[in-house]
């Protein structure tokens, strides 16, 4: 096993890695920019590196600054998590021409699912079904004869995106040209490359995920997610395993997800996206080459250690065994933003913070009391993740979870995440990926009580940890800054 293992990431990413590492007897490195000095994956690493700068290009970004810090440090391999450059080809050309192994799939495998107009020819020649379209669309012009020729509506994708960025729904030939020359300008901003695809677009519909492990040769599926619950192609919940789909469309589905990451010699963790339309059949979407976001419900219900397993399989090892899936994980991204103000995202300090302690519920944060959001990184406070005997135990369990986390600082969809957990159509199941956006959200009255809560923090004299005895140093709730309140 390897002895040193280098974090290229931040945040609740970084922290899930160094808890796998010392579960494995690993030495942990972080890395960091200036603004991420004090942060907690810093804390809990047992060794940590500057990469100078604030930006995300100046730091988590800096490929020559990253390479820099795994020969200082020694270390043997470097995890990226997911973001930054989890799923950068180049990097992982930089770390193998170094001696430095990627935990994580090869550049080969990586390139065949970058462009989503080369993975949709893999999917074809793999015998995995496409949603009706084109592999190109270059001009406005090519993006109008497509339409009619599939009829709409039409959806228009950034050919190398992702995150929901650079694409744009069609309603009519009146929309294509505005349409496109938004896409393809959001397109280039966000990744370099303003091509685009054209597809149908399937409504209602939705999105499944299959979670992959694979050691270069064989694959296999660890469960499927469902990710329907979205805003701005944005997932907001998501839950396994899916009980929208059919046991024929279950096996379908992870068939397809088998035949993609063989066909391509796939090592490590991966997702394969699909779209789920009305009739049960499924279409495929993308491969997300590393560590999903939400891979915690997998986890909850097969009892894998993803992060494990890829570390694992990095070093040689074989993929674990067929797991047994069991009850149902629900998981909840608590975000600093204004959810019922355009999803716009908030910055500032965390004047407050405290987690519900219980049975069945997991807390991902690299967030602490005192820290700071800070407006040039991810707006993400926390994963709630829970795991129930029946989707109903779990979802009544979130909801209780996420009434019972206090957080003063920052405006969240704390509320929010309650309102969509507590609705009827989350309730029955029947939820798509166009069902946040078509529903109206009302915020809630802020009480009183929370308000002077506010500004009596603000006004509070900075303290020390709290409480006596032995600290969990994983525990987000660990360390405390400014304020806690009751002690």
């Amino acid at each position: 096993m390897f002895s040193k293992i280098l974090i290229a990431n931040r945040g609740e990413i970084a922290v899930r890695v160094i808890r796998a590492c010392r579960e494995l007897g690993i030495t942990s490195v972080a890395v960091y920019s200036e603004l991420d000095r004090n942060a907690l994956h810093v804390r809990l690493a047992d060794e940590a590196y500057a990469l100078g700068g604030e930006t995300a290009a100046d730091s988590y970004l800096n490929t020559s600054a990253i390479l820099d810090a795994i020969e200082k440090s020694g270390a043997e391999a470097v995890h990226p998590g997911y973001g930054f450059l989890a799923e950068n080809a180049k990097f992982v050309e930089a770390c193998d021409q170094a001696g430095i192994v990627f935990i994580g799939p090869s550049a080969k495998a990586m390139n065949a699912f970058a462009d989503k107009r080369a993975a949709r020819v893999l999917a074809i020649e793999s015998k995995v079904p496409v949603i009706e379209g084109a592999e190109a669309c270059d001009s406005p012009e090519i993006a109008k004869e497509l339409a009619e020729k599939v009829g709409y509506p039409v959806l228009l994708k950034a050919s190398a995106g992702g995150g929901g960025k650079g694409m744009r729904k069609v309603f009519g030939p009146d929309e294509i040209e505005d349409a496109y020359e938004s896409a393809s300008r959001e397109g280039e901003a966000a990744f370099g490359d303003g091509r685009l695809l054209l597809e149908k677009y399937i409504h209602p519909a939705r999105h499944i995920e299959i979670q992959i492990l694979g050691d270069g040769k064989n694959a296999m599926v660890v469960g499927e997610r469902e990710c329907s619950l979205q805003r701005r192609y944005q997932k907001v919940l998501e839950e396994a395993p899916a009980l929208s789909i059919s046991e024929e469309t279950r096996k379908g589905l992870a068939d397809s997800a088998i035949r993609l990451a063989e066909s391509v010699g796939y090592s490590g963790a991966g997702t394969v996206e699909f779209l789920v339309g009305p009739d049960g059949r499924h279409y495929f979407l993308e491969v997300n080459t590393r560590l999903q976001v939400e891979h915690p419900v997998s986890e909850m219900i097969s009892g894998i250690d993803l992060v494990a397993a890829q570390i694992d399989i990095a070093h040689g090892g074989k993929l674990p065994e067929e797991p047994v899936l069991r009850g149902h994980s629900i998981e909840a991204r608590l975000n600093a933003e204004d959810a019922y103000g355009g999803y716009l995202p908030q910055s500032g300090d965390i004047l407050m913070l405290d987690w519900p302690q219980w049975p069945h519920v997991r807390i991902d944060s690299g967030i602490v009391e005192g820290g700071e959001i800070s407006p040039h990184y991810d707006s993400m406070i926390a994963k709630v993740i829970v795991w129930g005997e029946t989707r109903e135990v779990a979802r009544r369990r979130l909801v209780e979870a996420l009434k019972a986390a206090t957080l003063l600082g920052v405006t969240t969809n704390q509320s929010f995440l309650i309102d969509l957990l507590e609705a009827p159509f989350f309730a029955s199941g029947e939820t798509y990926t166009t069902t946040v956006e078509s529903e109206t959200w009302t915020a809630p009255e802020v009480p009183e009580f929370v308000k002077a809560v506010a500004e009596n923090a603000t006004a509070a004299p900075a303290t020390g940890p709290v409480g006596g005895g032995k600290v969990d140093r994983f525990s987000p709730w660990s360390s405390i800054g400014k304020f806690r309140m009751g002690q």
